[in-house]
């Protein structure tokens, strides 16, 4: 068997590099100072520094206060289904099968599927934590 230089020399680099990140991964996993006592790492106290961490960090709105509704499509909470017992302008009062009530906002931007619906109809609404349906059908 013949070893060329290239070999030997791919040998070498790829064994120098091993054994470099054997040294150093450990060095650079404990921070200590010289009383040898360890240091964690500092806390991020601010979005923008933890924005310029991360990378993109999505806005979470305000905690949506009793008999507030959200007003736009946001990020979906959870699926509530029943009957329509009442409609007030942009508001469904549903009844769930367990028989509570809540109310669900409707507006622009609520998808609807199969169209408008009325007082009796059978619902399935994705709803924001604030009550707005972003979709419905």
């Amino acid at each position: 068997m013949k070893i060329t230089v290239e070999t030997s020399w791919l040998g070498i680099a790829v064994a120098t590099l091993a054994t470099i990140s054997f040294a150093v991964a450990p060095a650079s996993a404990k921070e200590k100072d010289k009383s040898g006592k360890h240091h964690p790492p500092a806390a991020t106290t601010s979005a923008a520094a933890a924005a310029s961490l991360l990378g993109s960090v999505p806005e979470q709105s305000a905690a949506v206060k009793p008999g507030q509704y959200d007003s736009k499509p946001g990020m979906a909470w959870k699926t509530v289904g029943g009957t329509v017992k009442d409609i007030q302008g942009e508001t469904y009062t549903v009844e769930d099968y367990d028989g509570s009530q809540m109310k669900v906002r409707v507006g622009q931007g609520t998808k609807q599927l199969r169209g408008h619906k009325k007082v009796g109809d059978t619902i399935r609404a994705e709803i924001t934590h604030g009550g707005f349906a972003n979709s419905i059908q």
